[in-house]
């Protein structure tokens, strides 16, 4: 795997990173075994922290990726063709004024799905149940019966309804529940019953027994969930947050649910990760915390996200359309 006979893909790994991100040459064995079309064209080389970077990138036509490199790609990289993030959400990298012209920038959206899908089922059921309220009874030592119904025809609305957004829709599905979606342009989908535009979400919030949290973090997405829309949502409402901790308001939410205007959430990012010991978020009643753990595959991860690169790289030297094509722009 170090010699480049055509195309030649650089995967630079962040070696702070949990395992499961690790783009290791077990998973890029993987991934090209899964592509068989790519065993005599394309070439895989590994690094890590940026160390040999700048030796590797003359010879790179395509840079995989997590964080915004530390050289510069316009004079180190003359051959590069596309900049590959192992992530959906690409906040972090965002401007992408580091970007040469031409090089089209990629990410792995799509490979979270199917955990997110098991994720949403297991949080959907949860607030249902009023588990983080029955956890909190639990960590004061109280004894308090709480009896619901089930969750089949109630509804839930997501706001965001890209690959992480439709996978909750589907766990809804699952449990009977009506799903209504609010998404930039509000265009139809039959994931859902019901779509309506993000100009509309303050009249639909009222409408939602669960809201789940499923958009990119942008600009225009920046506390999308302020303190007057936790307001408008309906008295004893749940919450699910898989998208980013800036889409909503931390603060209005934790006064929420020490009211418990909210009965409960499930939260899987902050805006400080890992939290602090002496984060509000830990003693804050009625939730459910997840250390960003929602929709990473241990087994499938890297290697999926891998495989959009192979597949974008073969479509590359065939003159294909790509896949998963960011929109520097919008932001995703």
């Amino acid at each position: 795997m170090t010699d480049a006979p055509r195309f030649c893909i650089h995967l630079d790994n962040v070696s702070s990173k949990h395992p499961v991100f690790h783009m290791t040459a077990a998973a890029a064995q993987a991934a090209l075994a899964e592509h068989p079309a790519a065993a005599d064209r394309i070439a895989i080389r590994i690094g890590w922290d940026g160390e040999g970077l700048a030796e590797a990138l003359p010879q790179t036509d395509m840079l995989v990726c997590a964080r915004v490199p530390a050289l510069d790609l316009r004079r180190h990289a003359p051959r590069l063709r596309c900049v590959h993030a192992t992530g959906a959400g690409i906040d972090g990298m965002l401007p992408l004024d580091w970007l040469p012209d031409g090089v089209v920038f990629t990410n792995s959206s799509g490979v979270h799905a199917a955990k997110a899908q098991e994720f949403a089922l297991m949080a959907l059921l949860m607030l249902n149940s009023r588990l983080p309220q029955i956890m909190t009874r639990q960590h004061a030592a109280s004894w308090h019966q709480v009896f619901t119904g089930r969750a089949a025809d109630k509804t839930v609305l997501i706001i965001g309804f890209g690959d992480m957004g439709r996978a909750a829709g589907r766990a809804a599905r699952q449990l009977g529940m009506r799903v209504i979606a609010a998404t930039r342009r509000g265009a139809a989908s039959p994931d859902a019953d019901v779509m309506y535009s993000i100009a509309a979400l303050d009249s639909v919030l009222s409408q939602a027994d669960m809201v789940v949290l499923a958009t990119p973090l942008t600009a225009a997405t920046r506390h999308l969930l302020n303190a007057s829309r936790i307001a408008a949502m309906r008295p004893g409402a749940g919450l699910i947050n898989v998208a980013r901790a800036g889409v909503i308001d931390g603060s209005a939410l934790r006064e929420a649910l020490h009211r418990g205007h909210l009965s409960g959430a499930v939260i899987d990012v902050f805006e400080q990760e890992p939290l602090p010991p002496d984060s509000p978020w830990w003693s804050t009643p009625n939730l459910i915390i997840t250390p960003h753990i929602s929709s990473d595959d241990a087994d499938r991860y890297i290697v999926d996200a891998l495989g959009i690169a192979i597949r974008n790289a073969l479509a590359l030297l065939d003159g294909a359309p790509l896949t998963n094509v960011v929109d520097g722009d919008r932001g995703y």
